[in-house]
């Protein structure tokens, strides 16, 4: 099953230092299985009504790099793989990610995510919230065809954390304690948990041990925080063209990220306290804030904690044997502070 144009699709993902992600999945032999679990998404996001199936297809292909997907087949190849035993969960966590961008999408108003205009956007309200149910439902059709009833359970839980760290918002700056206390249960509950199940999931589908099956999840947990932590960081570093929105959306929407209280940590900035409280920002206000985060080093004490999160990460690799899957992992998580969209 070779789905049209997901080869060209992964070769546009930069992996950093000159590599590219198709590179890294070619080296695990994982370039053709990826395109299965692509063409497997395709093929469920067919519906009986002419319109969810429009949404779905259009959310589904907005899915950027398959990092969710890629973790559980490499994970699955740290043990006894079969491509049959593990398609199922790889494209589960593909599934629930897209339904969770829907609704996170829905809540936000935003008009574009990466570049792409929202379900809600192109349609309306109804239609994206259906659609977000949809996608949920299909991840829970499709991963009860895994052969490991405990796969159910991972992404179960996970989709649970996911709903809660959606409702809880990190709403202080000081004291810095509080603030990185809700940034970090936000970013794990958010974000991180979706690459621990997928890990698990996948490593429960390679027939893994239960300790093998903690240390792949704990790898993905810590994965995780590091790509939202960089997306964190992109917000004040990147630009329109390479991230889909405009730098700084985060403070125009009052979204208190690691940077900014690292910023604040450093300096105490009336002006950084100011914007946080603003409901509509100009661009100036904006641009300064932007500005003042970066040369107080916020962004850079935030990398900082990234590549903590990645060394610990790829610490729990270190029980496996090597192989090209142990590798790309590695390589993967370097990927994720190395990336620049």
């Amino acid at each position: 099953m070779m789905a049209s144009g997901a080869n060209s699709r992964y070769t546009q993902q930069r992996l950093g230092q000159g590599s590219s992600i198709v590179d890294l999945f070619e080296r695990a032999n994982l370039t053709t299985d990826l395109s299965a679990v692509e063409q497997l998404l395709i093929e469920r996001s067919q519906s009986r009504s002419a319109l969810i199936t429009a949404a779905s297809i259009h959310t589904v292909r907005s899915g950027g790099k398959r990092l969710r997907a890629a973790m559980a087949l490499l994970s699955a190849q740290l043990g006894n793989y079969q491509l049959a035993h593990v398609i199922h969960a790889a494209a589960s966590a593909e599934l629930i990610h897209a339904a969770s961008l829907v609704h996170d999408d829905l809540v936000d108003q935003a008009a574009r995510r990466r570049g792409r205009v929202t379900v809600h956007t192109c349609w309306d309200n109804d239609v994206a919230l259906m659609v977000g149910d949809y996608l949920f439902a299909l991840a829970a059709a499709e991963m009860s065809l895994s052969p490991d009833p405990r796969i159910i359970t991972f992404y179960a839980q996970a989709v649970q954390t996911i709903v809660e760290g959606e409702l809880s918002p990190v709403t202080a700056v000081e004291p810095v304690e509080t603030a990185l206390r809700q940034y970090f249960y936000k970013t794990g509950a958010k974000t991180a948990v979706l690459f621990e199940a997928a890990c698990k999931a996948g490593m429960a589908a390679g027939g893994g041990s239960d300790a093998q099956i903690v240390a792949l999840g704990s790898y993905g947990f810590d994965v995780g925080v590091a790509f939202q932590i960089v997306d964190d960081v992109l917000d004040f570093t990147g630009d329109e063209g390479t991230l889909g929105k405009p730098s700084g959306n985060d403070l125009r929407q009052g979204t208190i990220t690691l940077p900014l209280i690292y910023a604040l940590k450093a300096t105490g900035s009336p002006r950084l306290r100011a914007i946080i409280e603003q409901s509509d920002p100009d661009d100036t206000e904006v641009e300064a804030a932007i500005a003042e985060v970066l040369a107080a080093g916020g962004t850079d004490a935030a990398m900082d904690e990234a590549r903590r999160y990645i060394t610990q990460a790829i610490g729990y690799l270190s029980g496996f044997p090597a192989s090209p899957a142990q590798r790309t992992l590695i390589d993967l998580a370097q990927f994720v502070v190395n990336r620049e969209s």
